[in-house]
């Protein structure tokens, strides 16, 4: 047995433009994708990539605010809140055509102003309105390397705002490059958030590389997953070194395969 994986569109085969990654990604052998955003295009358009290609859609994320301006989410920005319910119906719109049912929601940064109570009410309704299209949001601690000043940025505090927030379709997108950044012991992490773990990503720390080379061991990590029985898929959202189809080798290398 081996984890599923997903082609982050928004990391991998950025030597085409975006729309034509589908087809780059299933030439590799990829069966499943999943991307930052969708909203440049149609959602029908954006559907007949993916049908083409044989390719499903893991998740995407809710529109964040001015990514541009360097925002970083709304949903825990007060003062942000009738911003943050349309862009979870503009979701909700999206995923109905595309067929994902998990939903990235960031949280935003501190010098937003971001506050934990706004999170956990905005999360609440937000899982509320889209519970009926059989979705589910998620939450993913960031590194406040990567991302200085994210508002979340440990399992430990994911996981309190899980608890607090009450709803079985808002869980948890555990990427175990924040993890090990922030907290170490990516294995503990697994263990400790197994119950409201819906997505994964990995790459590769230090440099966000493919794995294989750097600081986790993720044949061990697989195998551990693995044997845990999550379910989902995991999300290749990493940097490569040097070319996407190049750096793929570190699947063979690691016996993984991605149909």
């Amino acid at each position: 047995m081996m984890p599923r994986f997903a082609a982050n569109l928004s990391f991998l085969f950025n030597e085409v433009p975006f729309p034509d990654r589908f087809a780059a990604a299933a030439e590799q052998g990829f069966t499943a994708c999943e991307f930052m955003f969708p909203y440049d295009y149609e959602a029908a358009s954006l559907h007949q990539r993916l049908e083409t290609n044989g390719l499903r859609l893991v998740l995407f994320n809710a529109a964040q605010g001015n990514w541009e301006a360097g925002e970083r989410g709304i949903a825990a920005v007060p003062g942000r809140e009738a911003e943050f319910d349309a862009a979870i119906s503009r979701a909700a719109g999206y995923a109905r055509v595309l067929g994902n049912k998990l939903v990235h929601v960031m949280a935003g940064l501190e010098t937003q102003g971001a506050s934990r109570s706004t999170f956990i009410a905005n999360l609440r309704r937000g899982a509320d309105r889209v519970a009926g299209d059989g979705l589910t949001l998620i939450i993913e601690p960031i590194n406040t390397r990567d991302m200085p000043g994210y508002f979340l940025n440990r399992t430990t505090q994911a996981l309190d705002i899980l608890a607090d927030v009450g709803r079985a379709n808002v869980g948890l997108q555990f990427d175990l490059y924040h993890r090990h950044i922030m907290d170490g012991d990516v294995e503990a992490g697994l263990r400790e958030a197994k119950t409201v773990i819906r997505h994964m990503q990995i790459a590769s720390p230090p440099d966000r590389g493919e794995p294989g080379k750097g600081e986790l061991d993720f044949k061990r990590l697989f195998d551990v997953i693995d044997r845990s029985g999550y379910e989902g898929y995991i999300g290749l959202e990493y940097k490569p070194r040097a070319g996407t189809v190049p750096g793929l080798a570190w699947a063979k290398a690691l016996g993984v395969r991605f149909s």
